[in-house]
């Protein structure tokens, strides 16, 4: 085409004219959209300032009409507003169906037979998911013609969230009082005043349960009653009452029982709460126990007297006496704890004394794993000593007699491991080949080194685990540092290989006891920080427990740990120490000094977050923390 033609004012204006031909269609195209009502029409046609019948029968030029081409981002914006409204009003739609047949789940209380209704995965996700797609719809800008559902919406789930968070809360709180208040009598003598609160707000708890279970649709339950919060608040309020002066009596609980400061609030109330039903404690041992997950008991007349204790492994041992689990929780628990002590120092006892009269491969069949094991190291300790007073007398091949004799006996041991075993007798002679490698390499070392006396330092830098006949007890000697056998249930637990490292560990962390002071292995993450901790632990029969830190963890809460470990004597490993805040670490660091300082001094009592708790000299605090963490 000539160039000079689009100069032409013909051209130009009929340049002009297709393209608002071409945005009025494509403004009209955008208008078919099924979203734009006849509302949005209404809205077009006063923007545009025309006016026309929109029907089936509406033609193309009557739309033209209205100068479309002039008004794009209005038909834009009226478009978009139609799509927003549409998808807001389809999303009301779908909660509407949702909620209008949503029911609450019942399962029956355990004890009351009370329905009582159950907080589901699936009630509490579509109520946070349903809340978040209200909100979205609030900060729409486009919510205007359905702003009255949605605000409707609003304000029915915000009361259905707050009415059920607060309901939920309030239904755990009471299922876990109303178990202590009503089946243990000691707490209705304890606490009259409060007996007679709880059983106030359990009454009407039970109307507002009854009144939940008629009303199986959520929302009608949630939002009819407008009085229904400040109804459950009072009884929520009341319990509250009840759990501060529970909290005292569990105090009181765990000063009695020192193992309860290592289990939860809530396990606590639970073995409380059924402290007169002991079968049903017996899930709660292995918190409380290293290895003892159940007993087996006997049934006699209204006695029921525990026979035997069993560890997670299976392995069960017999009780040398046999004692009844009666009276209030913590007694019939301390008879369990004085029980286990006594059964694995006579079973040691016995052990010890009969360690001469048969081959010990056939021997350690006939006791416990942990006894085949202590009693192996008693036995060791005095076949090194008699070497050595050998050496003294003149016979200079003595220890190197008594390392064959070693190895022979390890590879008996071996030989067995390849033969048809129990899967207990298995691990327990492969913990003793773990244990007899070590003692086979200290002798070879002791060889090596030519040490010629039982006063020699790489001698007693060993872990030396004796029997002392005169105190009827077992003692464990490293360096110039002595320690008791706690004599605590282990089971039939695999033992650490010991390494160099290992022992240079031991010989720190038993000094520092020694000393009575605590131990803070370091390292990356995964060399056996808290493993080595644990093993030397179990080498000296302790109770070990592990907490694993946080920045959650506050004075008190710690504190209430220290307060366990010194009043029963065993360990605590604080993993990840470092996480602990630093103005919560300035706090713990006093309480551990205080601890330190009684030890110290070895008194029998002492004064820790302004209250005299006994002391138990066997208390050890340890800590790791992973450097650059």
């Amino acid at each position: 085409m000539d160039k000079d033609v689009k100069k032409w004012p013909v051209y130009k204006g009929l340049e002009a004219a297709l393209k608002d031909i071409g945005a009025s269609m494509s403004a009209v195209s955008d208008l078919q959209n099924p979203a734009v009502k006849d509302r949005h029409w209404v809205e077009l046609m006063h923007d545009t300032g025309a006016v026309i019948d929109i029907s089936d029968d509406t033609t193309l030029d009557a739309l033209l009409s209205l100068n479309l081409h002039k008004y794009e981002d209005e038909v834009h914006g009226i478009v978009s507003k139609a799509m927003n409204e549409q998808k807001i009003e389809g999303d009301l739609e779908k909660i509407d169906s949702i909620w209008r047949d949503m029911y609450f789940e019942y399962e029956a209380h355990e004890r009351t037979g009370l329905l009582l209704p159950k907080q589901t995965e699936t009630l509490t996700t579509f109520l946070e998911e349903t809340q978040v797609k209200v909100l979205d719809m609030m900060a729409n800008r486009d919510n205007a013609y359905s702003i009255v559902k949605i605000t409707y919406w609003n304000k029915t789930l915000f009361t259905a969230d707050k009415v059920l968070s607060l309901w939920f809360e309030t239904q755990r709180v009471w299922s876990g009082l109303e178990a202590i208040f009503v089946l243990c009598d000691d707490i209705r003598e304890q606490l009259p005043k409060d007996t007679d609160l709880f059983f106030e707000h359990d009454k009407e708890f039970r109307l507002l349960a009854e009144e939940m279970a008629k009303k199986p649709k959520v929302i009608e339950a949630t939002t009819s009653q407008p009085e229904l919060f400040d109804n459950i608040q009072a009884v929520r309020d009341g319990l509250a009452i009840c759990e501060k002066t529970l909290a005292v009596y569990l105090e009181t609980k765990r000063l009695a029982f020192p193992r309860f400061y290592f289990v939860s609030q809530a396990d606590l109330m639970d073995i409380v709460s059924k402290g007169k039903m002991p079968v049903k404690v017996f899930k709660h041992l292995s918190k409380l126990f290293d290895s003892i997950c159940n007993l087996e008991t006997n049934q006699s007349n209204t006695e029921l007297t525990a026979l035997k204790m069993e560890a997670k492994d299976g392995e069960v041992v017999k009780f040398v006496s046999t004692f009844t689990l009666e009276g209030q929780v913590e007694e019939w628990l301390n008879r369990l704890l004085d029980e286990m002590v006594h059964t694995m120092r006579v079973t040691l006892s016995e052990a010890v004394a009969a360690y001469e009269e048969k081959p010990r491969d056939q021997w350690i069949f006939d006791y416990p794993a942990q006894v085949a094991l202590t009693g192996s190291q008693i036995g060791w300790t005095a076949e090194v000593g008699i070497a050595f007073a050998r050496l003294e007398e003149g016979l200079e091949n003595a220890m190197k007699e008594y390392n064959k004799k070693q190895v022979a006996s390890l590879s008996t041991l071996i030989e067995m491991l390849l033969t048809d075993l129990t899967p207990g007798d298995r691990q327990k002679i492969m913990t003793l080949c773990t244990i007899d490698v070590h003692n086979r390499d200290a002798v070879s070392k002791l060889i090596t080194m030519k040490v010629d006396s039982s006063r020699a330092f790489p001698w007693l830098s060993q872990l030396r685990v004796r029997w002392d006949e005169k105190a009827n007890e077992c003692f464990v000697n490293i360096c110039d540092a002595e320690f008791a056998y706690e004599h605590e249930y282990l089971g039939c637990t695999p033992r650490l290989v010991v390494t160099p490292l290992t022992d240079r560990c031991y010989i720190t962390l038993t000094q520092s006891l020694h000393l009575g002071m605590s131990g803070a292995p370091a390292g990356p993450a995964g060399t056996g920080k808290t493993e080595t901790t644990k093993d030397l632990g179990r080498a000296l029969g302790t109770m070990v427990y592990v907490f694993n830190c946080s920045e959650q963890m506050d004075y008190k809460s710690v504190g209430n740990i220290y307060k366990g470990l010194a009043q029963s004597g065993a360990w605590g490993c604080f993993d990840e120490f470092n996480r602990i805040a630093v103005e919560v670490l300035s706090v713990i660091a006093v309480q551990v000094k205080c601890i330190q300082d009684a030890v110290k001094t070895k008194k029998s009592t002492f004064d820790f977050l302004g209250e005299t708790i006994p002391l138990k000299l066997s208390v050890g605090l340890f800590i790791t923390m992973n450097p650059g963490y």
